[in-house]
């Protein structure tokens, strides 16, 4: 964090005999921007700049709850790291630099509690050394824990916008997704093509309609609504499991694939799969323990669950333990039951 006008990339001059900037090399960079870069170059920069960020690096905010907090309307961002981090490959460290001024205001009136609470009010300058200069602010209530730290993240993000970056994600509009218990996305809405770097630098655009989120809003919904029915098919699936594998293998599974006890808590699709999966393995496994049973009796079942230090077949809780007591009992069955 910076002191009011002071530089992310540097420090107020607060000490008149502290070397100026120019004995660095800062101001030469600084007359350079009129001719840094020619007309092409100024271009071919900017279409980088406005390149999507990788999916990886996008998070979801909610911004809006529904009645009950089950239902949130999410929003996509990204940290301001992955903006320097643009910044900084594509000009160097030394090639850009910003400053911040830091502002409180008198009190608002906030809408959730009708409170008088003071705002503090940020203005970041960003220079990127031959393009030009552009600044924006950021506001955040002052009796928010981190209520700098979101205003000068916010003013940053706004003034690189300007320059392109990040601007795409102005295009998203809210989508309305489950919420756990501690309000967060469940699962989050899919990312467009238009939305990511291959997407965009194959020419797609978030004013196609095929690809922007928020130009047929009745087709977004179709298939938000599929992706839930989707959702809501695998869990009752893995739900009716519960019955078939025992509380034991049930519970073991989802806790050993996918961390949880109850597998509405699974925000991952493919892990919902994976999940299935895994039980479905494990009741053919079951359907083959009760086979090789027939086969040998309870005096080899015995012998088998002491070798495996358990004292029941109500223990087991993985397949892999499964897996070893039925190739177990196949191997002790008589020859001509194999």
């Amino acid at each position: 964090m910076t002191a009011p006008n002071g530089g992310a990339n540097g420090r107020a001059d607060a000490h008149p005999n502290v070397t100026d900037g120019r004995a660095l090399g800062i101001a030469s960079l600084e007359t350079q921007s009129a001719s840094r870069f020619g007309a092409q170059q100024v271009k071919e920069l900017v279409a980088e700049l406005e390149i999507p960020f990788e999916p990886s690096a996008i998070e979801w905010r909610v911004t809006n709850t529904a009645q009950g907090q089950s239902r949130g309307q999410v929003v996509p961002y990204a940290d301001p790291r992955a903006y320097t981090d643009r910044l900084n490959t594509l000009f160097s460290p030394a090639g850009w630099t910003r400053k911040y001024a830091v502002q409180t205001s008198c009190n608002f009136e906030r809408a959730k509690d009708q409170k008088l609470v003071a705002k503090v009010l940020v203005t970041c300058e960003l220079t990127i050394f031959g393009l030009g200069t552009h600044s924006a602010t950021g506001e955040e209530f002052t009796d928010s824990e981190n209520a700098l730290t979101a205003a000068e993240a916010q003013a940053f993000k706004r003034a690189c916008c300007c320059f392109g970056l990040g601007r795409y994600l102005y295009y998203f509009t809210g989508t309305w997704v489950d919420l756990d218990e501690r309000k967060r996305p469940k699962n989050v809405p899919r990312i467009f093509g238009w939305a990511t770097p291959q997407g965009w630098r194959e020419g797609l655009r978030p004013d196609q309609q095929t690809n922007r989120a928020s130009s047929n809003p009745q087709r977004e919904l179709q298939e938000q609504n599929a992706r839930a029915e989707d959702a809501n098919e695998l869990i009752h699936q893995i739900e009716a499991m519960a019955e078939r594998l025992g509380r034991r293998m049930y519970r073991g599974l989802l806790k050993h694939v996918a961390r949880v006890w109850n597998p509405r808590d699974i925000q991952n699709a493919a892990l919902r799969q994976q999940v299935l999966a895994h039980m479905q393995a494990a009741e053919r496994g079951l359907h083959r323990l009760d086979t090789a049973l027939g086969n040998v009796g309870a005096e080899a079942l015995t012998r088998v669950l002491r070798s495996l230090n358990l004292q029941s077949l109500d223990l087991i809780d993985n397949l892999q333990t499964l897996h070893e007591i039925v190739l177990a009992l196949e191997a002790a069955a008589p020859e001509e039951m194999k």
